[in-house]
């Protein structure tokens, strides 16, 4: 993908917020703050695509933590999972320990099927706690 032509800009920043941002950009490894200013607005520019047009093809991951001892959660999370089968790409299934199993699917869809598909998985009785992860595909993603 073709990179426009770099631009240099001032920014005006209070020497706290600055000291803390270069703590912060360096606890995660940039190395520089270009880097690390660049990430913060691609995910600003992601976030906002995402939250405001439910149309926006996602992909995403969601990990659910369940107790498989529980009555029907099971039956229930297969019975969405096929009906809903063309939003997963992929599902790994984990047996943490005798009660709990970590479910995680792999997504794609539209942000409004994704987020619904998720939200009728981790409202299911016996489902301990659901996380949704959801981006662009890196095709949409500016550079």
């Amino acid at each position: 993908m073709f990179m426009g032509n770099l631009v240099r800009f001032g920014v005006s920043i209070e020497d706290d917020l600055l000291e803390n941002f270069d703590a912060l950009s360096n606890d995660r490894g940039y190395a520089n703050r270009s880097e690390a200013l660049r990430d913060l607005i691609r995910k600003s520019l992601i976030k906002n695509k995402i939250t405001f047009d439910a149309d926006t093809q996602v992909l995403g991951s969601l990990t659910l933590v369940y107790d498989h001892h529980s009555t029907s959660v099971l039956q229930d999370m297969a019975e969405i999972q096929h009906r809903r089968h063309n939003l997963i790409l992929s599902v790994m299934h984990l047996h943490v320990n005798h009660t709990d199993c970590l479910e995680i699917l792999a997504l794609s869809g539209n942000t409004q099927q994704i987020n619904s598909l998720a939200d009728e998985l981790i409202s299911l009785k016996g489902v301990k706690h659901g996380k949704l992860f959801v981006t662009l595909p890196s095709s949409e993603i500016h550079k």
